[in-house]
């Protein structure tokens, strides 16, 4: 029997798109988009910052180290980093307020960083006119903060024990099939959502 939801973020509840990023550094920077993928990739970019190892500050200093443009602002470096994020559709919000009203428990279990939690709180203000992904959420558990990301299993593990939930009684949904079968290995009820089904029609039921 279900008692828990935990819901990725990044188009699950956001509808995302991550080349995006790239793209907007490129158009930024004047460089091959071939060339930006390299760059990010081998400097493990994403990885860096959403476990925590990188703070805002530090992740903009070392993308104006990357592309060589000391002249960038902060804001123009954020603006980039935030294109990957597009919008929160007002179904999903509701149907995560249904499942609070009918007694679910439920968390979010994201691979984020500051940046793009603060913009997705702005997105959900514009959209909702809610302050804050914690209002929608008895917990949130977030890469940066934990310094961990998924599919590590360890992750699963310290939801599961700082939230005080069972595994077998809790149900995850991630669009990222790692993260689905390592949160499965750690005996926890799975449902990998893909396009363009989504929250709303796999919880239906619930």
């Amino acid at each position: 029997m279900i008692k828990n939801i935990i819901f990725d973020l990044g188009d699950v509840i956001i509808n995302i798109d991550v080349p995006r990023a790239a793209s907007s550094f490129a158009a930024l920077s004047n460089q091959s988009l071939d060339n930006v993928h390299s760059l990010i990739q081998q400097n493990d970019v994403f990885k860096k910052f959403e476990t925590g190892n990188l703070t805002p500050l530090a992740f903009r200093s070392f993308v104006r180290d990357l592309f060589q443009t000391p002249e960038w602002t902060d804001a123009e470096i954020d603006t980039a980093w935030n294109s990957l994020l597009l919008d929160i559709p007002i179904e999903r919000i509701q149907k995560i307020q249904e499942l609070a009203q009918k007694g679910y428990r439920l968390f979010l279990l994201s691979n984020t960083s500051a940046i793009h939690i603060d913009e997705v709180n702005a997105i959900l203000h514009r959209t909702a006119e809610i302050e804050h992904l914690s209002h929608l959420f008895e917990k949130l558990f977030l890469s940066y903060e934990m310094g961990i990301m998924k599919p590590h299993h360890d992750i699963y593990r310290q939801v599961l024990s700082n939230a005080g939930i069972e595994a077998n009684e809790t149900l995850f949904l991630d669009d990222n099939l790692d993260n689905i079968r390592a949160a499965a290995e750690c005996g926890i009820q799975t449902i990998h959502v893909q396009k363009p089904t989504s929250i709303v029609e796999y919880l239906r039921d619930y």
